[in-house]
């Protein structure tokens, strides 16, 4: 990234000569005036660092920039690439956009508009986009529902390629008669190996390894719900799940609309060939919520979060909740005696949530709210970082807004993180992907493109749950509604 950071001496000299250069040789337009701002765009990409292999950035004026006419120019040594705007929206052809940003591997592509107001034409500041030399997993999975708070009606998972456009479901709950699906989650970011849940009509959870699927029925006697939260064990034999009592109420003052909170939660990994559960009282415990479980990369640690257990919903506010990890060995299936407390909440009087480690095992990071741990509904709610090498944390200040960040997900490669925020317009969760370097630095994150830069604006479902796997999920639906509605389901046991 040293290369890419450089670049700053570019953008103090093109800006004095590029804009005039490079429109008085097309022999087309001449800038009248030069303007020291840049252009007001959206989705906002300037100054971002991006992956080589992301789709084509697409972006429009905004209505402050009242124009006749505009065009964007794509320049990365001597590749120059000319957009004209259509409904003030710069699109990019992707073969273009391909040959600009594998050219700008480790350096910039400049991005300079101009526009026509009146008679005048006139140049903004250039922007850049800086292009890194990780790449990114091609692509993602998440959750399309509407952000409502008792009931829907239509949901599904879907996987997009994030080097195109392209959108496709995974499984949607048209098939499953239109009921709840949720906590998909993949082991080591693979196609191949994933799980969910249905809930309501033909519950269990359903685990694809390949081509073989499995429903589970997960309630047991001693535990108080089917499994939730999920987290794979590197090996793929383990899954780290908590179990919840989950409750929802709503303010009339409180600038947090919604409240979603546990009455009891425990901590549980399921064994994958025993079809059992086992546990620790560590994890399992009367005098204290825990939930959120999360293996490290080697498989020896897991992370959770864990809050005092008060009396819900009066002291809702008073829950809290550190961050926690405790040793496992996968081959006895046991668990160590001693907690670490890694952010204490008692003395911290912040809450924890959603803890996700970096696959070099290098950095853990966490959403961190006022109380509670459904962060979601939360408007305070920020990112942050812990380095496991010193127990340092930090504020994501360069990924946090004045609006909820919640879920997030590491790619396989730790270098990009993509996360849920509502810093749009409040209400609707939409991904944002931002750059890691090995230091632990995060670059200003950006929205995933796409095709029609309006597409954010009409569609009313949020993105939930967003994650990146390394290629295309080839899951057949239809076996997994058949299964749904046919297969009585395998009894997991409580060991």
């Amino acid at each position: 990234m040293k290369e890419i950071m450089q670049s700053s001496h570019l953008k103090q000299i093109v800006y004095g000569l590029g804009c005039f250069a490079l429109f008085a040789c097309s022999g087309k337009i001449t800038v009248d005036k030069n303007i020291k701002d840049f252009p007001s765009i959206f989705p906002d990409y300037k100054e971002v660092t991006i992956p080589a292999n992301i789709a084509p950035l697409h972006f429009k004026l905004t209505d402050s920039c009242d124009c006749t006419e505009a065009y964007a120019y794509f320049e990365v040594d001597s590749k120059s690439v000319k957009v004209k705007a259509s409904k003030k929206q710069m699109a990019i052809h992707p073969s273009d956009w391909k040959k600009i940003a594998e050219a700008a591997k480790g350096k910039a592509v400049e991005v300079k508009v101009i526009v026509k107001k009146g008679q005048q034409w006139i140049a903004y500041k250039p922007f850049h986009l800086f292009v890194s030399q990780d790449p990114i997993d091609p692509y993602i999975a998440y959750r399309l529902i509407e952000p409502g708070y008792e009931t829907w009606n239509e949901m599904g998972i879907y996987q997009r390629c994030i080097e195109t456009y392209q959108q496709t479901p995974v499984m949607t709950n048209k098939m499953t008669g239109n009921n709840c699906m949720n906590c998909h989650s993949f082991c080591m970011q693979s196609p191949d190996k994933m799980l969910f849940h249905m809930r309501k009509d033909y519950s269990g959870t359903y685990l694809i390894d390949g081509d073989h699927i499995e429903k589970l029925n997960t309630k047991t006697t001693k535990t108080i719900s089917p499994l939730v939260y999920p987290s794979w064990h590197p090996s793929g034999n383990f899954v780290a799940f908590s179990v919840n009592s989950t409750k929802q109420m709503f303010h009339t003052t409180d600038r947090n609309r919604t409240e979603v909170f546990d009455y009891k939660s425990d901590v549980v990994v399921y064994d994958v060939k025993k079809h059992e559960i086992f546990t620790s009282p560590l994890l399992f415990s009367k005098s204290a919520f825990e939930t959120f479980p999360t293996f490290s990369p080697d498989g020896k640690t897991l992370y959770y979060c864990s809050a005092d257990s008060v009396k819900i919903p009066d002291d809702y506010e008073k829950v809290k909740y550190s961050l926690c990890a405790v040793a496992f060995d996968p081959l006895s299936r046991q668990f160590g005696t001693k907690v670490d407390t890694l952010y204490n909440a008692r003395k911290m009087a912040k809450s924890v949530s959603f803890p996700r480690v970096s696959p070099d095992g290098r950095f853990l990071i966490f959403t961190l709210s006022n109380y509670g741990n459904f962060s979601i509904w939360h408007r305070e709610a920020d990112l942050y970082r812990l380095d496991l090498s010193n127990n340092n944390i930090t504020a994501l200040n360069a990924l946090n807004s004045n609006e909820s960040e919640s879920y997030h997900s590491w790619s396989s490669n730790s270098r990009w993180l993509i996360f849920s925020s509502r810093r749009i317009d409040g209400l609707y969760t939409r991904p944002f992907i931002a750059h890691i370097d090995e230091q632990g630095k995060a670059s200003k994150p950006f929205l995933l493109p796409q095709d029609d830069v309006d597409y954010y604006t009409l569609l009313m479902k949020s993105f939930n749950i967003p994650e990146f796997v390394k290629g295309e999920i080839k899951m057949n639906a239809s076996r997994i509604s058949q299964k749904a509605r046919s297969d009585k389901g395998i009894d997991v046991q409580f060991r």
